[in-house]
């Protein structure tokens, strides 16, 4: 089953993920306030992810993540947190627009050049501290 995804159906995972771990549940109406789109659009969207195998959801009831599912949310959000740490912590980016910069470019950034980012951001961190 093809599991590559839009960059707007990783939105939608991330924002599943995030809520499931802050709330301990996720739910259409939370997602939709979240990312700011109509529950019909929440719908749709959870149906390709659940024909993907990467969400569960009964209708009107709760979204659980598969194991696939909380992964790809999972790497989604690890690559935020480099993309934000770097651009606050290292160049100095305003909090806000670090974010939004995080948020956009994870969704295209190679592996190679996020493992190249965590090298680099751990060289700089041990020239740092001694």
């Amino acid at each position: 089953m093809e599991k590559k995804l839009t960059e707007s159906l990783e939105n939608y995972l991330e924002t599943i993920g995030m809520l499931i771990r802050k709330n301990k549940i996720a739910r259409v109406k939370d997602i939709s306030k979240e990312l700011d789109v109509k529950n019909s659009s929440v719908n749709i969207a959870l149906n390709v992810l659940a024909d993907k195998g990467l969400i569960i959801h009964e209708k009107y009831g709760y979204i659980e993540l598969t194991p696939e599912g909380k992964k790809i949310a999972d790497d989604i959000q690890h690559k935020e947190d480099v993309l934000f740490h770097f651009f606050t912590d290292i160049l100095g980016v305003e909090k806000e627009i670090a974010l939004e910069d995080a948020c956009r470019i994870e969704h295209t950034i190679s592996d190679e050049t996020l493992a190249k980012l965590i090298f680099f951001i751990g060289k700089i961190g041990k020239k740092k501290n001694g």
